[in-house]
């Protein structure tokens, strides 16, 4: 774990953080700069999907809840992973919720979000569990921020919602299973996450390597980066992070 921070230093402009927890061990296996204050961009849909997934659990909304006046995001990819999808005006609640996350779909988030009663009653539920997690209609506003230890928990929760509850919170790991986000040495069915990235940031949350046996779940992030559409430095080290944290497991 220390190569891994060790590398994540090698960042000289801005501030980073990671923290990581084993599944194994239950406890966590590294931790640097966790409190970090990072703007979500898409990872926010993830928080979404929680607060959508605990009133399934609850039993104030259905899965099979028909969300309505659906439209997709035409500068995202589900033309590509959901192509059975692009004339559908209305979708199940767990499909549309798939789809967010997936496709890192702004759209079809404010549809979701819309469907459950407005940002403000989903970030009232949000905050109840994660009080620093705010998240906005656009992904870009500086209001639309976390914790980097509050996103793993976000993390944890969903995954160990999903091993006790797998017909809860199959929507989201579908979504994380399924979108694009692929690193280098990481096989893709070893990388399960959800990206969020702006000119100077960057978060990554997500469970890394085989998803029934022991996985790491991580929370990734930095802010006041160099331009990251001019500067990968930081981008190339926290990859070459992420490949090292993986051959740790």
């Amino acid at each position: 774990m220390n190569k891994v921070i060790d590398k994540l230093r090698e960042i000289e402009i801005g501030e980073i953080g990671i923290v990581v927890f084993s599944t194994k061990e239950q406890n966590y296996a590294a931790s640097f700069n966790s409190s970090l204050l990072v703007p979500l961009a898409s990872a926010a849909k993830t928080a979404i999907g929680f607060c959508v997934a605990k009133w399934v659990e609850e039993g104030l909304v259905k899965w099979d809840d028909i969300v309505e006046e659906v439209s997709f995001n035409p500068n995202e990819d589900s033309k590509e992973l959901y192509p059975h999808f692009q004339k559908r005006t209305s979708l199940p609640l767990r499909e549309a919720v798939e789809v967010m996350i997936a496709c890192h779909d702004s759209y079809v988030a404010k549809c979701v979000v819309n469907f459950c009663g407005g940002w403000e009653k989903v970030n009232e539920t949000i905050q109840t569990y994660y009080p620093s997690i705010h998240v906005t209609e656009n992904p870009r506003d500086v209001l639309n921020k976390g914790q980097l230890d509050q996103m793993l928990a976000v993390m944890i929760d969903i995954y160990e919602g999903y091993k006790k509850q797998p017909l809860i919170w199959t929507p989201i790991i579908n979504g994380l299973v399924r979108q694009k986000g692929d690193i280098a040495d990481i096989p893709t069915h070893h990388l399960n996450h959800m990206t969020g990235g702006l000119g100077t940031a960057s978060i990554d949350i997500g469970i890394l390597g085989d998803f029934n046996e022991d996985p790491y779940i991580f929370a990734l992030g930095a802010v006041n980066l160099p331009n990251r559409f001019e500067n990968h430095d930081a981008d190339n080290k926290m990859m070459e992070g992420m490949g090292l944290l993986y051959k740790s497991i």
